[in-house]
């Protein structure tokens, strides 16, 4: 079975907004029962990013969960930077079909293939790097981008970054580099949520206009709500509409940490705090699905 006609692939184009929005409200769920359930985690930015995750593996990708591929020739990649916001990959792969939803419940156990960073000792299927130690995201997605150009391959890769992860060096060599190689088959995503583990990002490494700096290194540049899916998926659409013509894309995506659930979003405390009992069914309260399938 090709990409193409995966089942994956069929359910992409029709799925309609309404049914991405519950996919995403199940996958928040996810994560704050995965979190909670071993008092460990990273739930903030895993809620902010969740409806960029859905909105790519369940609309925007040409994927094939089964059988996986390391290498994934004729498919869109995508790589994780961030690796700590491994509860909604770990979600959006299992829902999208790439291993059962029940293995969610291993999350961060002993001898389970769903560790606190993505690894690929583990052979989980969906994860193509290793990914924890920030910065590195961006080259290997620019050296997957390339291999496809070279194979002649015209599928394209998307990777996403923190924002307080813009304070490593190599990623800022990465971003001189595929401009200069005209590495035009990658679309790049930073969450601009504005926090990170220490506090907000003006505060610890002042980001200052990433628009005009990211302009400045030759990308073409789109600035998005990752919070709202009639917004961001035009935006998607015009980031691949964009390819192709000698410049790599990069989506400034703004997101409130925590987003879905009230007490969480916007604070850097939540950046790696699992909630307690009472917090976790008050999440869920608000998490509300028309048919809910917990795990």
């Amino acid at each position: 079975m090709s990409a193409s006609t995966s089942p994956a692939a069929e359910a992409t184009a029709t799925r309609s907004v309404a049914e991405l929005k519950q996919i995403a409200a199940q996958v928040r769920r996810d994560i704050v029962r995965m979190v909670h359930a071993v008092n460990s985690g990273h739930p903030g930015g895993s809620l902010g990013c969740t409806d960029l995750l859905v909105a790519l593996y369940f609309k925007v990708m040409k994927h094939q969960p089964e059988p996986f591929d390391m290498n994934g020739v004729g498919q869109d990649l995508f790589f994780l930077s961030n690796g700590h916001i491994s509860p909604v990959f770990y979600s959006v792969l299992a829902r999208s079909g790439y291993f059962p939803v029940s293995e969610l419940s291993t999350f961060r156990k002993l001898n389970s293939r769903l560790q606190g960073h993505p690894a690929t000792h583990e052979h989980l299927p969906g994860i193509r790097v290793a990914s924890g130690s920030l910065g590195q995201g961006l080259s290997v997605a620019i050296g997957a981008a390339q291999a496809k150009k070279l194979n002649g391959d015209d599928r394209s890769v998307f990777v996403l970054m923190g924002d307080g992860e813009l304070e490593e060096g190599q990623v800022w060599e990465a971003a001189m580099y595929a401009p200069h190689h005209k590495v035009d088959n990658l679309i790049a995503v930073v969450d601009r949520n504005g926090q990170q583990i220490d506090g907000p990002t003006d505060k610890i490494g002042g980001l200052g206009d990433l628009r005009a700096k990211f302009e400045a290194f030759n990308w073409e540049v789109l600035e998005a709500n990752g919070n709202d899916l009639e917004q961001l998926l035009p935006a998607l659409e015009d980031a691949q509409a964009r390819l192709g013509k000698g410049r790599p894309v990069m989506i400034l995506m703004d997101t409130q940490m925590g987003f879905g659930v009230d007490y969480m979003m916007g604070s850097h405390k939540w950046h790696g705090v699992a909630p307690n009992d009472e917090q976790l069914e008050k999440a869920l309260q608000q998490l509300s699905v028309e048919k809910a399938s917990d795990y």
